[in-house]
């Protein structure tokens, strides 16, 4: 007995719970424990891409379980290593990226950047003049035949996102910016890396000081080679509606599907495409197809098309030889498109005493023509007078795309000069590129599809299967800008269409959907009414009470609040540093905060709280930089006349 009351005051004594879980609780405990693995993309990338990718273990929403997934045929858990470190000049004095190319786990490719970073951009770098931004040269980021990665110099206008690193914009600018410095040094790389090869899939994985590394894996395919086929459709996205009728039709899992209880039925839907015919024209200038960009002394223009480069010490007298003494000349030209360039002719010369010219390092002239070698001439360098040559010298052999020295060597006899003249000739007219983009080819060949609707340039010409008799008249437009300014006649311009395509399937009957159309018509807000069909084929009515759970109270919206930051702007442009254009060239980040508990602004570092936590609308705001932006990159025109 004694016994028994001991367990009675202990089970009395356990504590109880004031209040069961209601399942509102349950539900915001998992809404929760979901916005901290998911909230963003950062806890995306750490939680479930990251390790996902490197082969690495991933838990639940709850952290209840964990299992380690299989996404891909090859992975590495460092793919991609990169490390830059800034010098004193405020440039990116050492810049080197390790890659994993056979993603076996080690490093096998190592690039050490050959010039100093004083720029970066999202596919490339900038490299200037230490600390200054002069002498600049552009690369962008890219991959040799080989696989490996590599920089190419290209024109600025070939790069995008640029902006100043070095102290001709600031003070500390990439150690007080290290993590998205890295981010956009990283993504420039991983961008060429993954555009080469799109079976490679890549996240970020850490930044330590200096140093961002990125996990790997080969994901889009188990293939050998980086050609993947399903990557054709992106070149030529009309033939995905072919392809994919052509599948069905021999799948024999899509056939059975198909003739299954769900599946059958007849059915029609429409699909909408387009046929347009897309019109390019190109403006060019001769300083796009030829140019001289160091060396020579002088440029000349006599017209729109003609261009002279002029090479040498012209002035009467103005070398001074001695007995005899050599001197060279030199000039490089960048052939930018060499099919718009029509002529390219050594047209004139003159020199005092002896004269070489070479291009590339091979000698194409020489006068007198027995000097042929490297040295001093096979006789008396003085020949007393200036002496003028007119070859017209067809240069065109040796001027193929890229950039090409041409040099000239005189020899001088006491005083003398040297003077040579390359004449181009180019096409500078405006070119017409003309394609038609066709998305309603598959439809088009489908023997289940039939035009529904059509619309030619603006004109109806079959509407509901049914022709109008309506025909479209041919077209002119006014196409291009400025000078290339032309007038386009054709019979269309843009065809819109819609078909209407039939599925086939089979002949089951429809479901039967009485009984939720009586629950729907015979239930009200309180009371749940029923019908069940009972095996005599009879139905069997029920009613119940019946009451919607507590809904809870919601806040009006989620709170935010909204900081801002100094930001100097580096922006790179073809013109300089945006930032040095203007009188002020500092402005503001804004930025909007999800508030934390008790209304809590979470300001990054170096922000100022611009407005609390509330309901924040900004959308007006949002309307009117957006607008502006818009505008700001449409034609202007300027004319005499009110539009």
């Amino acid at each position: 007995m004694r016994k028994r009351a001991l367990l009675l005051v202990a089970a009395f004594s356990l504590p109880v719970p004031l209040h069961a879980q209601t399942a509102e609780d349950r539900a915001r405990i998992a809404a929760e424990a979901a916005r901290a693995k998911s909230a963003d993309s950062d806890a995306i990338l750490g939680h479930y891409v990251t390790p996902g990718l490197a082969g690495e273990s991933i838990s639940t929403v709850d952290s209840s379980r964990t299992f380690t997934p299989n996404l891909a045929c090859q992975k590495s858990a460092t793919l991609l290593e990169l490390l830059a470190q800034p010098n004193a000049s405020g440039d990116i004095g050492t810049l080197s990226i390790s890659r994993d190319r056979d993603l076996d786990g080690s490093f096998d490719e190592a690039m050490t950047v050959p010039v100093p970073v004083s720029g970066i951009c999202a596919n490339g770098l900038i490299s200037c003049a230490p600390g200054s931004w002069n002498a600049c040269r552009f690369f962008r980021w890219d991959t040799a035949a080989s696989g490996s990665l590599k920089l190419t110099e290209v024109e600025l206008t070939d790069l995008a996102g640029c902006y100043c690193v070095n102290n001709s914009c600031g003070t500390n600018l990439v150690w007080g910016n290290m993590a998205s410095v890295l981010k956009d040094l990283g993504g420039g790389v991983v961008g060429a890396l993954t555009t080469s090869d799109p079976r490679i899939g890549v996240a970020q994985a850490s930044i330590e000081g200096p140093v961002i590394r990125y996990t790997g894996a080969q994901t889009t395919s188990c293939a050998s080679q980086p050609q993947v086929g399903a990557t054709a459709y992106k070149a030529n996205p009309n033939v995905i509606a072919g392809d994919a009728y052509a599948a069905a039709q021999g799948s024999s899992l899509f056939q059975a599907l198909s003739a299954s209880s769900t599946g059958t039925g007849r059915s029609e839907v429409k699909q909408s495409c387009s046929v347009m015919r897309q019109i390019t024209l190109e403006e060019t200038s001769v300083d796009k197809i030829i140019d001289r960009i160091s060396g020579g002394y002088a440029t000349t223009m006599s017209g729109a098309d003609s261009v002279s480069f002029l090479l040498g010490s012209p002035r009467d007298d103005s070398l001074k030889g001695g007995s005899c003494q050599l001197f060279d000349f030199a000039m490089t030209l960048d052939v930018k498109d060499p099919d718009r360039l029509l002529s390219a002719v050594l047209s004139h010369y003159y020199m005092d005493d002896w004269i070489q010219v070479r291009i590339d390092g091979e000698l194409i002239l020489s006068d007198l023509s027995s000097w042929t070698g490297e040295g001093f001439p096979p006789a008396k360098c003085e020949r007393k007078k200036t002496w003028h040559g007119y070859p017209a010298l067809d240069l065109k052999p040796w001027l193929t795309r890229g950039q090409h020295v041409i040099s000239v060597r005189v020899a001088v006899g006491n005083e003398g000069e040297v003077f040579a003249q390359i004449d181009a000739k180019v096409d500078a007219s405006c070119r017409v590129s003309e394609r038609i983009v066709d998305t309603c080819s598959g439809y088009a060949a489908n023997g289940a599809c039939r035009l529904a609707d059509e619309e030619v340039d603006g004109v109806t010409t079959f509407r509901n299967g049914v022709g109008t008799g309506l025909t479209s008249l041919a077209q002119s437009r006014l196409m291009g800008t400025g000078a290339c300014m032309t007038r386009i006649s054709r019979d269309f311009f843009e065809r819109r269409r819609s078909y209407a395509c039939t599925v086939e399937l089979g002949t089951t009957p429809q479901p039967d959907l009485s009984r939720g159309a009586y629950i729907i018509d015979h239930s009200t807000e309180t009371l749940l009414a029923d019908r069940v069909r009972t095996a005599d084929g009879g139905h069997s009515l029920t009613t119940r009470n019946f009451a919607l759970p507590d809904r809870g109270s919601v806040n009006a919206c989620e709170p935010i609040c909204k900081t801002r930051k100094a930001q100097a702007n580096s922006a790179a442009a073809p013109d300089g540093v945006t930032g040095s254009k203007q009188t002020n060239p500092t402005g503001w980040d804004f930025f909007y905060h999800a508030c934390q508990d008790s209304n809590v602004c979470p300001a990054g570092e170096g922000e100022e709280l611009v407005q609390g936590c509330g309901c924040i609308d900004d959308f007006p705001e949002a309307v009117v930089m957006m607008q502006t932006v818009r505008l700001g990159g449409a034609d202007m025109i300027c004319t005499g006349a009110v539009r």
